[in-house]
């Protein structure tokens, strides 16, 4: 399978070999390259040719407004799930101090987003990797936000602190089966974070079924899920005392996230 943006991916690449910025390398390309960093580059683009990502050959991904950490050990974030960060900020435009819960945050890009904009928010997270929690803490301490955030390495299942405001979530939801179709590059991300168990759904059905003890009435749960999803999610939301208020289309007009209200028990 061939590389979509070659040249691109080398200059990134170029400008970790030489610990240098893109604007650097555009003034400079006529510029001799030294032996240890040529050698370090050829590395890189050995590696970006197995379709390693260039995230993960990086360390670092561009999500929202903010430059993430990023390690093999947690998902890369894409730019469809700033879709949650968006509806969040529009439904929340109005409302003050809330406190929120991220349920599998990996890098935490979504929730340090949500508080990097606003002020007055706090938020939970819980994941069940504690890689998360390491890369998470690292952008956390990055964006100077550590003091608004609270980490919890758990499975959901087990997790009882709090009841929450809002409660986000970009579970797992790629069907076991098809986890070996996936991209040359997706199947460097863990596998943890991207396996939905035989149906694509099993880890939404636990989020779901957890997030209706811990949420207060007439909180809202934003959930991103794949583009087959939405009948049998909003069939799981309902029966977990959900009012669904709207889904939300991707950049390629896919369902991509489910905006629910907690009416009932």
């Amino acid at each position: 399978k061939f590389i979509l943006s070659p040249y691109l991916d080398s200059e990134i690449l170029m400008t970790k070999a030489i610990n240098k910025d893109r604007k650097y390398l555009l003034i400079n390309s006529q510029k001799n390259i030294d032996q240890n960093d040529l050698n370090f580059f050829q590395k890189l683009i050995m590696e970006r040719l197995k379709g390693k990502p260039v995230a993960y050959l990086t360390n670092k991904k561009f999500f929202w407004k903010y430059e993430f950490f990023i390690n093999k050990h947690v998902l890369i974030p894409r730019p469809d799930t700033e879709i949650i960060i968006e509806q969040v900020l529009k439904i929340y435009k109005n409302k003050n101090n809330i406190n929120f819960l991220d349920i599998g945050f990996g890098s935490g890009c979504i929730l340090l987003s949500i508080l990097k904009e606003r002020k007055d928010f706090r938020a939970t997270g819980v994941d069940i990797s504690n890689h998360a929690v390491n890369v998470c803490k690292i952008n956390a301490s990055n964006l100077g936000l550590k003091t608004r955030l609270k980490l919890y390495k758990s499975d959901i299942d087990k997790f009882i602190f709090g009841k929450y405001d809002l409660i986000i979530s970009n579970p797992p939801y790629i069907k076991n089966l098809d986890l070996k179709y996936l991209e040359k590059d997706v199947k460097f991300e863990p596998k943890l974070a991207l396996d939905g168990g035989l149906d694509g759904i099993s880890e939404i059905r636990k989020v779901i079924k957890k997030s209706s003890e811990l949420i207060r009435y007439g909180g809202k749960l934003i959930l991103e899920i794949a583009y087959n999803q939405k009948k049998n999610v909003k069939q799981l939301l309902n029966k977990n005392g959900f009012y669904i208020n709207s889904v939300v289309k991707d950049y390629s007009d896919n369902d991509r996230c489910i905006i629910s209200t907690k009416l009932k028990n």
